[in-house]
């Protein structure tokens, strides 16, 4: 059957050929009337294709992170915010803080439009197994590739609905899961999936795990991360120890097969001038009029109310030209965030910005909050939000390593010790801020908690993370209660029940 390559081809296959000169805005619109029997030909076409995914999984950012952590007890408002960090004209953003979605307010729609990516990789892998143009090691490297961004995708899916729909074929057009007329299946077989994609990704990429385009290309050591989270997630359910040995021996791969190190300095992680730094694993890559962090402007204030406050630490009142943020603050982090975190953490004043009133006498009260670990970069007087996105890092694999010694019954310390000594720097004392030595770490798995909400804020992870550890520790750091245990799920949309009559709505929310 003839089909437009383009209906599931992204713009950006065909128009980048590389991933550094993209743009962040990609749509799914044909450009060319080329059919299937004139693609798939050569090599470059593969590559044009494998670009095009990445450039599209970089459009995916701005959900990862609200499905990601949202809902972890982080963003919003609490005592003591005044009217101007309490949110503006956020649209119904709050909802998801405040664990009152519906189908009407279901904080994202369409599935996230995780479908879209899905069917891209269905028909990758399909024209894989098929072509003869291939050097069997490209053939291999872009199958570990397709079958590790398609088991990331379904545990995105799998964390959020749990029962869900499982499509591995692909459709001659774009897939609409909401038009497909097909029923959700069971939670454990998605898990069957997700798992069964990481085992072919990794024997598909073999001894390859090198890294290309600066950290943002998928590659094996992104699959092996990965799979560690997975087979952690199962190890605090049925799964146990034989699951965290899984985790710990894929995360030992990573380790024993890429040239890793913390970054000395917290600030250096995410700044613009250390790119491609030796701490990142997998990224989303931005660049100067290429493309940008878009989420960011949500999370931190327009100037013109910013210059009302000040900075206590510099003692300086914010201004229009050096705090040139130019956001709409839907997205507020709780005052309660910024003062979990101990005052000698690097961390705290990197990761959020806190702004102040002060009075005729000189004292300062505290305001409201905004993310400011994604700085950019300053490009012809206004702001550039250029900041990789990192998916998995250094700090992840330790911090995932020292989970899965824990469920061993193992010290986790040396893990634990590595972040929090980056966290403090020259203020570091092991007898004071070292592992056993802190107060939370009574309880291993709160004392990893805690490392993983300070370190990775802004990342997309501790809702996920608290999800993994088990229900109760949802339950005891969101606001949620064991009475709404429905609520760990989130709700489908109306438009995607209308259209999809063979779905059903999350058990908990009203029925369609």
């Amino acid at each position: 059957m003839k089909k437009t390559i383009l209906t599931y081809l992204f713009l950006g296959s065909l128009i980048c050929m590389g991933l550094n000169s993209c743009t962040n805005d990609l749509e799914l619109k044909p450009i060319s009337n080329y059919s299937d029997e004139i693609y798939w030909k050569t090599a470059d076409q593969f590559e044009a294709f494998a670009v095009g995914l990445h450039s599209r999984f970089r459009t995916n950012e701005r959900n990862f992170l609200l499905l990601g952590e949202l809902r972890a007890g982080l963003f919003g408002n609490d005592p003591g915010t005044t009217a101007s960090f309490t949110g503006e004209a956020s649209q119904g953003l709050e909802r998801m803080w405040q664990h009152n979605l519906d189908m009407d307010n279901s904080g994202v729609t369409n599935f996230a439009n995780l479908y879209e990516q899905i069917n891209q990789l269905n028909l990758m892998i399909s024209k894989l197994n098929t072509t003869t143009v291939l050097t069997e090691g490209s053939k291999n490297y872009y199958l570990g590739i397709a079958h590790g961004m398609r088991s990331f995708y379904y545990f995105q899916l799998y964390r959020t609905w749990g029962d869900v729909v499982i499509q591995t074929d692909a459709l001659p057009s774009n897939i609409d899961v909401s038009n497909l007329a097909k029923a959700a299946s069971p939670a454990a077989d998605v898990m069957k999936l997700i798992k069964a994609d990481l085992e072919s990704s990794i024997s598909a990429f073999g001894t390859d795990y090198s890294i290309r385009q600066e950290r943002s290309f998928w590659s094996k050591n992104a699959t092996l991360m990965l799979k560690a989270e997975v087979y952690l997630w199962s190890a605090h359910r049925e799964g146990g120890k034989p699951d965290a040995t899984i985790a710990k021996n894929a995360l030992t791969d990573v380790k024993s097969n890429l040239p890793l190190a913390l970054q000395t300095d917290f600030n250096n992680v995410n700044d613009v001038k250390s790119r491609g730094n030796n701490e990142m694993i997998f990224v989303l890559r931005h660049k100067l009029n290429e493309a940008t962090l878009g989420f960011i402007t949500d999370f931190v204030p327009n100037s013109n109310i910013l210059v009302n406050f000040s900075d206590s630490l510099t003692n300086r009142k914010f201004s229009v030209t050096q705090d040139n943020y130019g956001g709409l603050l839907r997205i507020p982090t709780r005052i309660s965030t910024y003062r979990n975190y101990n005052d000698l953490d690097t961390r705290k004043n990197i990761s959020i910005q806190a702004a102040y009133t002060k009075d005729g006498n000189g004292n300062y009260k505290i305001a409201g909050c905004f993310l400011k670990k994604y700085q950019g970069e300053q490009n012809a007087g206004s702001r550039a939000y250029t900041n990789d996105y990192a998916l998995y890092r250094y700090a992840d694999l330790l911090l995932l390593m020292a989970e899965a010694k824990v469920i061993l019954g193992e010290n986790p310390k040396e893990e634990i010790n590595q972040i929090r000594t980056r966290a403090f720097g020259s203020n570091y004392s092991e007898s004071v801020f070292g592992y056993p030595n802190q107060a939370v770490d009574k309880n291993a798995n709160e004392a990893i908690l805690q490392e993983r909400k300070l370190e990775f804020l802004g990342e997309g992870k501790y809702w996920y993370d608290l999800r993994r550890f088990g229900d109760q520790y949802v339950f005891l750091h969101t606001g949620l209660s064991a009475q709404e245990s429905y609520k760990l799920f989130w709700p489908i949309d109306r438009t995607s029940l209308t259209n999809n009559r063979a779905l059903k709505q999350t058990a908990g929310y009203p029925e369609f």
